[in-house]
């Protein structure tokens, strides 16, 4: 019998408790306790500089690893439609503006789609998520689901764009979805599953060379 792994304390190079409690709640089966950067070191920021979204996930990552001192994870996550030749991408949280919250940024968005129908309309959430430790190691994942920006919101739960992004395979917006399922399946999910499918193997090498 395999011994179980030991808990392993993770930084989210966040401070945003939507995101937090996603991440928890995608990662709960998982041998990680999950601290935001903001309850080490509250006085936290970073700014966002990449030109990518996985760019900014490892600046993320890294930044948040060195200020508290442990392994850290980022992500960063871009809404990537059709008729906006694949904006608002990398500046998904900040559409309507730096200081935009997270109904401007689904007005805004609405707004511009106004006259758009049918394939028009398609769209991908896009999430890359990184880790990095003092080590120096990073690793990188990404995730994505394809779906639709209806032209009204629904649904009360989520947060960001999910009252107006159908996704298919859940044939619901992401605010409509319970949570638990929204949590199995959604491109964050997908991002972070896949990383620590990376990290774990990392761990266990790094632990054998110790050993």
């Amino acid at each position: 019998m395999q011994p179980e792994s030991p808990t392993r304390l993770l930084v989210l190079a966040s401070g945003n408790p939507d995101k937090l409690s996603e991440v928890r709640s995608i990662l709960a089966d998982r041998p990680v306790r999950i601290v935001p950067v903001t309850d080490l070191v509250p006085d936290w920021i970073c700014e966002e500089t990449g030109a990518s979204i996985e760019e900014n996930a490892v600046i993320k990552a890294r930044a948040a690893s060195a200020a508290a001192g442990l392994p850290a994870v980022a992500d960063d996550t871009g809404l990537f439609v059709a008729a906006l030749g694949g904006g608002p991408g990398v500046y998904s949280a900040r559409y309507a503006g730096r200081d935009a919250g997270y109904e401007d940024n689904v007005r805004k968005l609405l707004r511009v789609l106004r006259w758009e129908e049918g394939d028009s309309r398609r769209a991908v959430f896009r999430t890359a998520a990184a880790y990095s430790d003092s080590s120096g190691l990073t690793l990188t994942a990404s995730g994505e689901v394809a779906g639709t920006i209806l032209t009204e919101p629904r649904g009360t739960g989520g947060f960001g764009y999910d009252p107006v992004f159908f996704a298919e395979a859940l044939g619901c917006t992401y605010a409509e979805c319970p949570a638990g399922s929204k949590n199995r399946a959604s491109h964050r999910a997908r991002a972070f599953e896949a990383l620590m499918g990376l990290i774990i193997p990392a761990w266990k090498a790094a632990s054998e060379l110790q050993g």
